[in-house]
């Protein structure tokens, strides 16, 4: 089944309901505080830790800003094996090149390949701890090995940004790309705009900066700078303030 096709049939967060992130003896509890926060600013819910130095901790619980809720739920296993039991496709974090007999990709392809297999079951994003990354025990269990594309005289990221730039990039595969919703604000109509032209022609001609029997340019020019725009209905109604204050104010000249 391609991509697509898994898209039209499951909604975006139903394909990351089906996503895990496991992190595999963290030495440091703010990293797990950091990638709880990450997961969850990208709709991911599932954290599973193996053998973490420390956790619970109050210090993760600082740095997750907020997304108590994964740290709450997150379960620890044993071992990488235990924790991965029940996934159909494990993808392994790696920033280092070495000996594997599965796929290799950037982050990018790795998770549009894991949001494709979440039609069938679990599947785990996998990152090693922070000194040294998985290890080869670790890596053998994997089917692919992502690498996060990164300046290569200064390519080193932490936990918690790692897991965020994963998050992030499974979020785009499960198709959850128009989160921004904009204002939405209603556009001026042709016959609005004209009595704007003409309420801004009466307050010109009272300030004498306009005179009517001599007008040159001056409409003509004013037209192709509000044609450069879409106006909307809020801005004809500021405009067409101004102009009521400048034709009182001359009034009272």
């Amino acid at each position: 089944m391609s991509k697509s096709e898994i898209q039209a049939n499951f909604s975006g967060n139903a394909l990351l309901a089906n996503v895990v992130i496991v992190l595999s003896h963290t030495s440091h509890p703010g990293n797990i505080g950091a990638a709880a926060r990450a997961m969850k600013t990208m709709g991911l819910g599932e954290l599973r830790l193996v053998n973490p130095d420390v956790f619970p901790s109050d210090i993760a619980t600082a740095r997750a800003s907020g997304a108590t809720d994964v740290l709450e739920s997150a379960k620890v296993f044993a071992s990488l094996k235990d924790a991965i039991a029940d996934c159909v496709y494990v993808v392994g974090s790696s920033a280092r090149g070495r000996e594997f007999a599965g796929q290799a990709m950037n982050v990018r392809a790795a998770c549009g390949e894991a949001v494709a297999h979440t039609s069938s079951g679990t599947v785990a994003i996998v990152f090693g701890c922070e000194m040294s990354g998985m290890s080869n025990a670790e890596v053998a269990h994997c089917q692919t090995l992502a690498f996060i594309p990164t300046n290569d005289a200064f390519s080193s990221l932490n936990l918690g940004a790692a897991v965020q730039v994963f998050a992030y990039e499974l979020r785009m595969a499960a198709g959850l790309s128009d989160g921004y919703a904009a204002a939405a604000f209603q556009p001026a109509t042709q016959a609005e705009i004209e009595h704007m032209f003409e309420h801004l022609e009466t307050a010109l001609v009272a300030c004498d900066f306009y005179n009517p029997q001599r007008p040159r340019r001056l409409f003509a020019r004013l037209r192709r700078l509000f044609s450069r725009t879409r106006l909307e209905r809020e801005e004809v109604d500021i405009f067409r303030g101004i102009c009521a204050a400048v034709i009182a104010q001359s009034r009272t000249r």
